[in-house]
Formats: structure tokens, C-alpha cells, sequence
């Protein structure tokens, strides 16, 4: 925390300039941000609400609730799938940085977190735009949000710092997160409820750190209830131990990425 403190101006820097780079070039800019989400949001809400005519536990029929709800997981899960994705390819698309002894290499990752969240933003201020507009309201416990975000923030940074540093190591780690994020998108309680999960399944639900996430997000910004703070404290504690290992990892290994690339 000293060392990312430190380096906090530069870790702005290349985290607005990281969201300027993606979007230079194109027409519509930062609206893709926004088309995005949306367009994926339609394509999923048709797909599960009309052709597989699935409903939510809550026992409402209507599909704008129903998009609500998957929207509201999509955001979380998108904060760990593209950082997890983006990661392998930090350190390798970065060579000139590798080169120069005195960059702290360690604040890419911290950038790539920063970025990803700014942008998650934008779809966090779509989904309380549609739930003031179709009449679901904004609840108190969404002040609650940072917080619940929170175990999720330290996991993926340890695990945005392991993945880079393997990535320098063994190129093909890019292809094996990719695969393994989009079966995580439906091993996730993302387009159906925890509830309909069997008994026997529910082990990779309680082992999977997004679950939380995605269903404490739904209770505070949608239903308006608490979130489960035991998973909270329990979370923040294994975030933070995570977080210190990807760490260390990557500083262990850092001392040969020059040799390598």
C-alpha cells in the first residue's frame, strides 16, 4: 500500500490514459462504454427472458426487472473478466517500461484495476438511471456498494499481478484465462439465482468469490436489502492476503522479465 501511495499520481495517469487509448481513433469514443453494456444487455435479456422464458425467485414477470437483475451481475463480473484478461498481456505490451530500471513496474496492474473500475462506473450510473426511470427507486444500502466491491477489488489486483507475471514467462496463459473467464460468466449466479442451484453444486458457488459479489450487489442496489457482512469481513481478510501474494509473486519474478523479453 506504501509503494502503490507512493506512485499514485503516475498510477492516475496511466489509468486515464489507459481509458483514452482504447477508445482513440473511433467515432463514438467513450459512448462504446455505454453502447456496450447496453447491447449485451438486450442480447442476454432476450436470450434467457424470451427464449428460455426464465424468470427471477422474486416472483415477478416483468423482463425490465429481469434485465436489471442480469445487468447488475454483468457489471460485477466485467470488472473481474477484463482485468483477468487484460493481465497476461500487461507486462509483454509493455516493453519500454521493462527497459527503464527506475519504473515501478508493479503499478501496472494498479492502473489496469483503476481504469477498469472508472469504466465500471458508467454502467453502474445505467443501471440506477433505469432503476429511477422504470420506477424501482434508489435505496440507501447502494451507498453500501464500495464496500461489497471491495473483496473483489484486492482479489482481482493479486490476481492482475500474478497473471502479468506469468504472462511474461508462459505466452499461452492468455488463451487459458480466456477460456476459463467465460465458463466463470455461467458458472456464476449471474443469469439465474443462487437458489436454483442444486445442492450438490452449491460447493462451486460458495467457492467462487464472484457469487458474493453479485448477489450482495442485487440486494443493495435492487432490493434495497443488507449485504452479508460476515462475507464482507471474510473476504476483505482473503482479498488482502491474495493481494499481498500476487505481490510478491510478481516482485519475485519481475527480476527476469528483461532476460525474457
Amino acid at each position: 500500500m506504501r509503494n502503490i501511495w507512493k506512485h499514485s499520481e503516475l498510477i492516475k495517469q496511466l489509468a486515464f490514459r489507459d481509458i483514452a487509448t482504447r477508445y482513440k481513433g473511433s467515432y463514438l469514443g467513450v459512448l462504446w462504454s455505454v453502447i456496450i453494456p447496453f447491447l449485451m444487455l438486450t442480447i442476454y435479456t432476450f436470450v434467457f427472458s424470451v427464449v428460455f422464458n426464465a424468470r427471477w425467485n422474486s416472483g415477478s414477470t416483468n423482463k425490465i426487472e429481469f434485465a436489471l437483475i442480469i445487468f447488475s451481475g454483468m457489471i460485477v463480473y466485467n470488472l473481474f473478466s477484463e482485468v483477468a484478461n487484460r493481465s497476461p498481456g500487461l507486462v509483454v505490451g509493455n516493453v519500454n517500461y521493462v527497459k527503464k530500471v527506475v519504473f515501478p513496474l508493479h503499478i501496472l496492474p494498479v492502473s489496469v484495476v483503476l481504469s477498469t473500475i472508472i469504466n465500471m462506473l458508467i454502467s453502474v450510473a445505467i443501471l440506477i438511471i433505469g432503476l429511477l426511470i422504470f420506477g424501482f427507486g434508489l435505496h440507501w444500502t447502494a451507498l453500501l456498494f464500495p464496500l461489497v466491491l471491495l473483496p473483489l477489488i484486492l482479489f482481482v489486483l493479486g490476481l492482475s499481478w500474478i497473471l502479468s507475471s506469468l504472462g511474461v514467462y508462459l505466452r499461452d496463459i492468455g488463451h487459458v484465462v480466456g477460456v476459463l473467464t467465460s465458463a466463470l460468466m455461467f458458472l456464476s449466479p449471474i443469469f439465474y439465482p443462487v437458489s436454483s442451484i442444486p445442492n450438490e453444486f452449491q460447493f462451486f458457488y460458495k467457492i467462487n468469490p464472484i457469487s458474493y459479489v453479485v448477489e450482495d450487489t442485487r440486494q443493495i442496489l435492487i432490493w434495497g436489502n443488507l449485504p452479508n457482512y460476515q462475507w464482507i469481513a471474510i473476504g476483505t481478510c482473503l482479498g488482502l492476503l491474495f493481494s499481498f501474494i500476487g505481490y510478491k509473486c510478481f516482485e519475485k519474478t519481475r527480476r527476469g522479465f528483461a532476460d525474457v523479453l
